[in-house]
């Protein structure tokens, strides 16, 4: 069987351990997820499967995934698709097979969950990197959230490539890793993590089991 699923952040939430500490939780929301592929070394090079999750916009999805859901004998195009690396065996899973959140996870399983952060636009280097900014006093007047030099003059006459300067801060592929299933609710499909999650409410997750 594969060790992860696709999952949508829901909102935070809170509950008490047997001891009776606090502890944060965010809900996840895991319904089945279709296999869509299943790639193994032979064919591709390495071992994977792909899911399928949840309904997308019917006719009006992307070419691509329309194609892949008919390639699949899917009724409905899927809303999302990702492909989770696995090394299971090559029969154990089949393509059309739907996966619950029972066969994958259960209560104590520590996991690693990748979203794309909130976007948060064009931002200085003071709120994207952390700068601490100019002097405050001794004369100068509009340099606070400035980032200062960027170069070092004649050599090498130019910006390093990577230099931390303003730009598109957020919208990024993040992991975060071990936090553990605190519950889980077959009955609305729902998965209770502890801590805090990449992402927005509704955003798409790739929830795996961690391998220690």
């Amino acid at each position: 069987m594969i060790n992860g699923l696709i999952g949508k952040k829901g909102r935070m939430s809170q509950d008490f351990t047997k001891d009776g500490k606090v502890v944060p939780l965010t809900v996840v929301e895991v319904n089945p997820c279709r296999v869509l592929q299943v790639k193994t070394i032979k064919t591709d090079g390495y071992k994977a499967v792909k899911l399928a999750y949840g309904q997308g916009k019917g006719k009006y999805n992307k070419g691509s995934t329309l194609g892949e859901a008919k390639k699949a004998k899917l009724e409905k195009a899927p809303g999302k698709i990702m492909e989770i690396r696995n090394d299971f065996a090559d029969t154990d899973i089949k393509v059309g097979q739907e996966i619950s959140l029972d066969q994958v996870f259960s209560q104590g399983d520590k996991v690693c969950v990748t979203g794309i952060s909130k976007g948060r636009g064009f931002a200085g280097v003071i709120k994207r990197w952390g700068f601490h900014g100019g002097p405050k006093t001794h004369g100068q007047s509009d340099r606070l959230r400035a980032p200062g030099s960027i170069g070092q003059g004649t050599d090498p006459g130019r910006v390093h490539k990577g230099k931390k300067m303003p730009g598109h801060y957020g919208t990024e592929t993040v992991t975060v890793k071990n936090l553990k299933i605190f519950k889980i609710n077959k009955d609305t499909n729902r998965l209770y993590l502890t801590g805090a999650i990449p992402g927005a409410r509704g955003g798409y997750l790739k929830i795996i089991k961690s391998q220690s």
